[in-house]
C-alpha cells in the first residue's frame, strides 16, 4: 500500500502515508483553495435562494492557472481555424455558459479540496510517523478530482501542455529550480493513477 491506493472491501480506497506526504498535500490542497478563492459575496450567505441564482463571470480568469481549471466551454483548434465572425460567436457562446456555470465549477472544487484537507487533518491527529487513509467511495471520487485539479495546477505552472511535455520533466537535472514542482508534479500522477485504477476494480 505505501505510495499508492489500494481497494477497500465494501468499496473505498485506501493509502499509506507519511508524514511528510500529509504535509505536502495538505499544503498544495490549501494553496488550491486559496487560489479558486471564496464563492461570491463569501462562503456564507444570508440568502441562500440569492446564491442559487448569483451569476458568474463571463471573462476567462487572468491566472493561468485557473484559465486551466476553469477553460472555455467553445476552444481548441475548430476555434481557431474559424472565420472572425465565428470565433466571435463562439467566444460569446463560451461567455454564456461561463457566467451559469462557473460558480458551482469553483464550489464543487473547494468542497473537493476541504474533504481533502479534512481527511488528511483525521489521519495527521491518529499519530505521528504517518498513518493509513480510508476513504470511502464518494471521498475517493472527490480525492481524485482534488489530485486532478493540483496536478493541473503545477502543470500549468510548469508549462505542461502534452505528454511530450511531460517526459521532459523526467530529464530535468537536480539543480533546476522547478525540480521539487516537478517531483510532486509526478507523484500526485502516480497517486492519481493508482486511485482510478481502485475506482475502476
Amino acid at each position: 500500500m505505501p505510495g499508492h491506493f489500494e481497494p477497500l472491501p465494501g468499496g473505498g480506497a485506501a493509502v499509506a502515508l507519511d508524514e511528510v506526504e500529509i504535509s505536502i498535500i495538505r499544503s498544495l490542497a490549501v494553496q488550491l483553495l486559496e487560489l479558486i478563492g471564496p464563492g461570491p459575496g463569501g462562503d456564507v450567505s444570508d440568502d441562500p435562494l440569492a446564491e442559487l441564482f448569483a451569476e458568474g463571470p463571463s471573462e476567462p480568469p487572468a491566472d493561468p492557472v485557473l484559465r486551466r481549471l476553469f477553460p472555455d466551454a467553445y476552444s481548441g483548434p475548430d476555434v481557431e481555424a474559424a472565420s472572425p465572425e465565428q470565433a466571435e460567436e463562439q467566444r460569446a457562446y463560451s461567455a454564456e455558459f461561463r457566467r451559469f456555470t462557473e460558480n458551482d465549477l469553483r464550489a464543487g472544487k473547494r468542497e473537493n479540496a476541504l474533504v481533502v484537507i479534512r481527511s488528511l487533518d483525521s489521519v495527521a491527529a491518529t499519530g505521528e510517523g504517518g498513518a493509513v487513509l480510508k476513504l470511502t467511495p464518494e471521498e475517493s471520487k472527490q480525492w481524485l478530482s482534488s489530485l486532478n485539479d493540483l496536478r493541473l495546477a503545477i502543470g500549468s505552472r510548469l508549462d505542461v501542455v502534452d505528454e511530450e511535455d511531460t517526459d521532459l520533466l523526467y530529464r530535468l537535472p537536480d539543480e533546476d529550480p522547478r525540480k521539487p514542482m516537478v517531483m510532486a508534479y509526478l507523484w500526485l500522477g502516480g497517486l492519481q493513477e493508482t486511485l482510478v485504477e481502485t475506482l475502476m476494480t
